[in-house]
């Protein structure tokens, strides 16, 4: 076998072998529950490591994923594994495209106003509900989600988000604390928000937002005050899918469901819950979607 064919088998072997690896982290990072919801810095600062073939992938994410799903030292090891692969199918040939890789799992294309047929059809056992006032709460409630996270007060959001995204979001905002960082975001502009997809998931309702907003990221230390990550005066221009459920057979009740971020779904009375997601006036837990909408994912997209 030629020296020609010989490269051609290897540069086959590594891009399949690379190919395994990334499925290999998406179906761990599913069966795991690890969810990458995105808030603040999540814009991920950090360079990307681009491909011969115009395709790139975040090794920040790689490495962070790794981490989480089989610990520091699996994940080194996998890590320089993964190195050498991408070094040795550097010298022999392309890369595989990371985006194109995941983005196999996307059902609807990015940027497809799909609001108005979505409507029509939740409004065939919902008739009371708007897509005007879902929309307009869904940008209401990613205000507040980066407000919380400037201001490093959680509790804020917590009537607005599942047990898991809560915990999640808490976790993370715990390490900012912990590590004397604040993540600032000012400065947001909504651009559009849409409904880009709806389907019964179980005996769940869900509905998923796409959101494009234009905001000012950077981190700072607390007791300097000095800029640690990013630029104050860049604009980064976000596009996000938020998922909301519900449990098959909420209806939208006029006047309280959506209404604002400021009142209890259940029973309207002011917002303020215990840890667990109860209100404490009515005693009912509303972070489940037993009564309305909850979001349990925001991820950025491409």
């Amino acid at each position: 076998m030629s020296k020609v064919n010989n490269r051609k088998l290897l540069s086959k072997i590594l891009k399949y072998l690379l190919v395994v690896i990334l499925i290999v982290l998406v179906v761990g990072l599913i069966t795991n529950n690890v969810v990458l919801a995105d808030v603040g810095n999540n814009n991920r600062y950090e360079e990307t490591v681009s491909s011969s073939d115009g395709g790139s992938f975040d090794l920040g994410w790689i490495i962070y994923i790794l981490f989480e799903l089989f610990g520091p030292l699996p994940g080194l090891i996998l890590l320089i594994v993964i190195v050498i692969l991408i070094i040795m199918a550097k010298k022999h040939g392309k890369l595989p495209n990371l985006s194109r890789v995941l983005n196999n799992s996307t059902s609807a294309p990015i940027g497809v106003d799909n609001t108005l047929n979505i409507a029509k059809e939740i409004r065939k056992t919902d008739p009371n509900f708007s897509e005007d006032k879902f929309i307009g709460w869904a940008r209401e409630v990613f205000i507040k989600i980066q407000q919380a996270w400037s201001d490093r007060d959680w509790k804020l959001i917590r009537p607005f988000e599942s047990e898991n995204l809560f915990n999640q979001h808490r976790t993370q905002l715990d390490e900012y604390i912990k590590n004397h960082k604040i993540n600032k975001i000012e400065k947001i502009n909504i651009n559009y928000c849409t409904l880009r997809e709806f389907k019964i998931d179980g005996d769940k309702e869900v509905l998923v937002v796409e959101l494009h907003a234009i905001m000012r990221d950077y981190v700072i230390d607390d007791r300097t005050q000095k800029v640690l990550e990013s630029n104050p005066n860049k604009d980064w221009h976000m596009n996000y899918l938020m998922t909301f459920n519900r449990k098959v057979g909420v209806k939208t009740e006029l006047g309280v469901s959506n209404k604002s971020t400021t009142n209890c779904p259940n029973c309207g009375a002011p917002t303020e819950i215990t840890s667990s997601g109860q209100c404490s006036y009515c005693k009912s837990i509303i972070t489940t979607g037993e009564h309305d909408w909850v979001l349990s994912n925001i991820t950025s997209i491409k």
